[in-house]
């Protein structure tokens, strides 16, 4: 029956449309007429469960065949065996005169009569009872209105990696996108003349040493003929004078022992530096991150503080955002706002500062905040454009219903409810997104039971039995 009514109405609906036949149906009116009535008599075939395939044979051969082949043919299915032509109650023919019918509404005829049969059957018809359905719960829940405004993510870390000592480059261990760790090996310069003065400068100390070996032994000697002179004072061979030229000896070496204590610092200082030049020789990565450009190449001669590599901490992403002042309002070092992704995803970031400057041309202040990412569905790079949820106030609770519960129909939205077992249809009046769920602005009331899944093919009145979904859609109870 409901494929026979959908070829009824297609048939109607053609004549219906015809305002003009001569300009629109090309011929006489009393064909359409014709397939009209044939689709009547297909209709009470259908009534009587007649299969898809006689359904077809039947619109065909009603539109198609005179008045004496269609008495022969169906004298012929009232007497053949085939499972699709099974006794009818009223012959499937009359013997009415018809002019013949344009092909077109019988290949229409045809085509609507095998799509309706092979529709599925309402919701509460598959299983000759009560349609399963899950529910969710019309409940309250916090909304804080958002601006949107667009930002980029910005690396807290990216720059050049210079060349600490002067030497020509004797190879590069890395390539131009190459992802490395903090302290990994980038270059190797020549330490070839670094050594050798390393060994210098370890030479030099050595000698330092011995300066100083020599000084003291000196400053002893000193010391010990002054004290001899001090113990000749009540003697007759004492001499004033060789007494007070001692002791300027003695000050003298001390003095020359402590210069070479000094110069040992500066041979160890000097050897130090030699050993930070030799170490600096192999170029390392400041921090973990990707190698985003190779400025010299191997054998090139680079001095001190000359660029190599460039590169970016991909890892360590912010958000900046040029935020307009009036919007600034609420949002403050700390608070917590959503971002939005290009692919849609969306995260949370924590606001980290709001920078005392302000543009005066955009009169825009920068906000810079901290991410977190739950792994995102695409690799993140530095100037990728996101969206941040400005807070325009403070969080309100609003009813709300699950997005899989609407059922839109061109620019209507309705809802179905159980209640007491029944399916009951709400047009609803639809707010802000809030998640997966919207905010319902009329139509529901708190702890409707509004149905999420099962709902395709429901209609007013079906009997509905809830399913156990384990927890429900999106940790909603079901039922």
């Amino acid at each position: 029956m409901h494929a026979a009514g959908i070829v009824a109405e297609t048939v109607d609906m053609r004549v219906e449309s015809c305002g003009h036949p001569a300009v629109l149906c090309g011929r006489d009116r009393a064909p359409v007429q014709a397939s009209i009535s044939a689709a009547s008599r297909v209709a009470g075939i259908a009534r009587r469960r007649l299969s898809t395939l006689r359904l077809i044979i039947a619109v065909i051969f009603a539109s198609c065949f005179d008045r004496a082949s269609m008495t022969r043919i169906d004298r012929v299915l009232q007497r053949s065996h085939l499972p699709f032509a099974p006794p009818l109650e009223v012959p499937l023919f009359d013997a009415t005169p018809r002019p013949p019918v344009p092909v077109v509404y019988i290949i229409a005829a045809a085509l609507m009569a095998a799509a309706g049969a092979l529709l599925p059957p309402p919701a509460a018809a598959q299983g000759n009872g009560a349609a399963r359905v899950l529910v969710d719960e019309v409940r309250e829940v916090p909304l804080a209105q958002t601006a949107p405004v667009i930002g980029r993510l910005v690396a807290t870390q990216s720059g050049v990696v210079a060349a600490r000592v002067g030497a020509p480059v004797e190879a590069f261990l890395v390539e131009v996108g190459d992802r490395v760790e903090r302290d990994q090996t980038l270059a190797l310069l020549d330490d070839e003349v670094l050594a050798a003065r390393r060994a210098q400068a370890a030479a030099a100390l050595a000698e330092a040493r011995a300066r100083l070996a020599t000084r003291r032994e000196q400053l002893g000697l000193a010391r010990q003929e002054f004290q001899r002179l001090e113990r000749l004072k009540s003697s007759a061979a004492f001499s004033q004078a060789r007494y007070e030229d001692q002791r300027q000896e003695v000050a003298i070496a001390a003095a020359e022992v402590a210069s070479a204590e000094a110069s040992i610092d500066s041979a160890q200082a000097d050897l130090q530096l030699a050993d930070i030049n030799l170490k600096h020789a192999e170029v390392r990565a400041p921090y973990a991150g990707a190698v985003t450009q190779r400025m010299v190449e191997a054998g090139a001669y680079v001095g001190i503080g000359e660029p190599l590599v460039r590169m970016l901490a991909d890892r360590s992403l912010e958000v900046e955002a040029q935020v307009p002042f009036n919007r600034l309002a609420v949002l403050k070092a700390g608070d917590v706002v959503d971002i939005e992704l290009e692919d849609g995803s969306r995260h949370r970031a924590r606001i980290r500062a709001v920078l005392p400057q302000e543009n005066p041309q955009t009169r825009t202040r920068t906000v810079r905040a901290v991410p977190r990412f739950d792994a995102p569905h695409r690799p993140l790079a530095s100037g990728q454009s996101v969206t941040v949820h400005v807070p325009l106030g403070d969080a309100r609770n609003v009813l709300s219903v699950h997005k899989d519960a609407i059922i839109r129909s061109e620019d209507k939205a309705t809802v179905f409810v159980y209640i007491d077992g029944k399916a009951e249809i709400r047009p609803v009046q639809l707010g802000a997104e809030v998640g997966s769920r919207f905010e319902v602005l009329e139509g529901l009331e708190p702890g409707a039971q509004a149905v999420v899944r099962g709902n395709e093919r429901l209609r007013p009145g079906d009997d509905l039995k809830i399913e156990d979904a384990g927890g429900g859609k999106d940790g909603s109870a079901a039922g």
